[in-house]
């Protein structure tokens, strides 16, 4: 072995080094969704179908399906919130759907949220819900659920968490996702 191979790395001295690029801040508006931001949606949630359990689809949804979810979504006046970057790239989304289809039920909603891969760890989801929990509340629902895997989504539990959600179940393998099985955590919230 060559003695400089022990010897420390030379650095250039501070003012020969060049300066730290600084990361743009990460910035989006969040706005109700329109039908135009549905294939920027689709693209989001299939990622998710293709490469995680936090949803137990296992066949990617097709732009119809999703448009008949955004109608009756409307229909209801139900909030579906996207957020946009200054661009105009869709970020994120989050929305509610009624939690049954009997009409007892009617009050009380299940929410989603699901970030573009390159949105997540910057606090968009932490927006996203409290946004939806602003909007749903203004929309006279009273109580929010969330159903969230009990594998792989232990970020989406703690921002619930957070939330005041509070945790009313625990189902064990009753998905099968990946060679897998999977269980479901239920959450809620009263928006009263």
């Amino acid at each position: 072995m060559l003695e400089e191979e022990y010897a420390p790395r030379r650095q250039l001295p501070p003012h020969l080094r060049p300066a730290p690029v600084e990361e743009a801040p990460f910035e989006y508006s969040l706005r109700q969704a329109t039908e135009k931001d549905l294939p920027h949606v689709l693209e989001i949630y299939n990622h998710y179908v293709r490469n995680s359990s936090v949803t137990f689809d296992d066949s990617v949804m097709s732009l119809g399906q999703l448009r008949r979810k955004f109608a009756k979504t409307q229909e209801k006046r139900h909030p579906f919130v996207v957020a946009e970057s200054p661009s105009g790239q869709i970020l994120g989304f989050a929305y509610v759907f009624p939690w049954k289809d009997k009409a007892a039920f009617r009050h009380s909603v299940e929410n989603f949220i699901y970030l573009g891969p390159t949105a997540t760890g910057k606090g968009l989801g932490k927006a996203l819900l409290g946004e939806l929990i602003s909007r749903s509340k203004a929309a006279g629902l009273k109580e929010m659920v969330a159903v969230i895997a009990d594998q792989g989504a232990e970020a989406s539990i703690a921002l619930h968490r957070d939330f005041g959600f509070k945790q009313t179940g625990h189902m064990g393998r009753v998905g099968f996702k990946f060679d897998r099985w999977l269980g479901t955590v239920f959450m809620q919230k009263s928006l009263k």
